[in-house]
């Protein structure tokens, strides 16, 4: 089985700023996402914990954020509450073409963002 590792974080404040712009919002999350995110108040440590997970996903993919749009990578939750990654556009096309699943953690303290993606295939 092969793995790749991933992992970032943010300070809140900083993406807390960037919210407040719409060219921001728009780059950075795709309409799924962002119906969460806004359906939750739009919660500065959530939106800082989906930018790092775009990050750690590239990170873990060893491409950085080259080929594809940060908003084609999103951050969505199921019923408990765990969170997992959906994507679209080329990021789509680059997760097809090497055959990874991904699996994604991420926290938060009042202070700093972090999330870690591992992508793994047999």
């Amino acid at each position: 089985m092969e793995f790749k590792i991933g992992i970032d974080s943010v300070e809140i404040e900083r993406i807390q700023k960037s919210v407040e712009k719409d060219s921001f919002v728009k780059r950075v999350f795709g309409s799924r996402e962002l119906e969460e995110l806004k359906n939750r108040n739009m919660p500065a440590q959530s939106a800082a914990a989906c930018f790092c997970a775009k990050e750690a996903f590239s990170k873990a993919i060893g491409t950085g954020v080259n080929g594809f749009n940060l908003n084609e990578v999103e951050t969505l939750h199921d019923e408990k509450g765990k969170p997992y990654l959906v994507f679209s556009g080329e990021a789509k096309k680059i997760v097809d073409e090497n055959g990874f699943l991904f699996d994604i953690s991420i926290t938060h303290t009042d202070i700093v963002a972090t999330a870690i993606v591992i992508a793994f295939k047999d």
